[in-house]
């Protein structure tokens, strides 16, 4: 009998021994692709895939007033790089100020360069967010003001200050903020009903996205480093010295603008 119960315990331990390696293995299993994930979530990641929404508790400690500076507390850090967009942005509008009272050239630079700043922060917004698994509950409303500071009156006032002036000029750049201002606000209402991928990413953006100005503002960057500014501006002034004189170049803006708010312009995302 000795013998007997012997083996017996040597077949259930061989069983437990198997057990503990096979749980061990499908640990590993679950691990691997998680681990996986995480090395692949970086700055530099091109992953746009939605992150969960903020839970319940996100959203009872931003609506509370329990404590001193209680919205500041809650913000994430995506947050903090999303106003340092809209802080950009507002830093190239002063740039142009500067510019038009000074007359120095490398204000416009600095102007131009605050702007493509910008462009870096709304990129890295994100992707921090992703990185550190967390979802802001506003970070999407504030992603789109910084969008509108940066890409879009920063890039009207930049055309201002280099010489698109007159009147109807001006009624053009604020058509191009008013269509970037009509397009982040549709985007904002209408993310959640546009079709999805299997990853949860939309298909597609409706209109040209806020950021696509950026390319108007390379072609100003080009105009101030080559000089033609003012009355050196391409194509001149039609009608200059009666009503409704205008810089041809301004139609850029208007078409751009067109563009934002198209609904039939379908881009896909990459």
């Amino acid at each position: 009998m000795s013998k007997v119960t012997k083996r017996n315990n040597d077949r259930a331990s061989s069983r437990c021994a198997s057990d503990v390696g096979s749980s061990s293995d499908s640990e590993s299993d679950i691990d691997i692709p998680e681990r996986r994930l995480r090395r692949s979530s970086s700055l530099l990641s091109f992953d746009t895939s939605p992150l969960a929404p903020p839970n319940e508790t996100d959203i009872a400690n931003f609506t509370s007033d329990a404590h001193h500076f209680s919205m500041i507390r809650n913000l994430h850090m995506a947050d903090y790089i999303t106003m340092l967009n809209g802080f950009s942005g507002f830093y190239s509008i002063i740039s142009c100020l500067r510019f038009t009272l000074t007359g120095k050239p490398h204000y416009m630079q600095r102007a131009y360069f605050f702007i493509f700043l910008g462009m870096c922060f709304d990129f890295l917004d994100g992707r921090v967010a992703r990185l550190r698994h967390r979802s802001s509950l506003m970070g999407q409303e504030l992603d789109s003001l910084a969008d509108l500071v940066s890409f879009g009156v920063a890039p009207a006032t930049t055309a201002f200050a280099i010489g698109i002036q007159s009147t109807l000029d001006v009624f053009v750049l604020s058509f191009f903020v008013l269509c970037g201002l009509a397009r982040l606000a549709r985007f904002n209402v209408t993310v959640g009903q546009l079709p999805k991928d299997l990853t949860g990413k939309s298909k597609f953006f409706e209109g040209f996205p806020m950021p696509t100005s950026l390319v108007l503002v390379l072609l100003m960057v080009c105009l101030v480093a080559k000089g033609l500014i003012f009355d050196k501006l391409p194509f001149g002034i039609v009608r200059e010295g009666q009503y409704f004189e205008f810089h041809p170049i301004v139609l850029l803006f208007f078409i751009h603008g067109c563009g934002m708010i198209s609904k039939s312009m379908k881009i896909p995302k990459l």
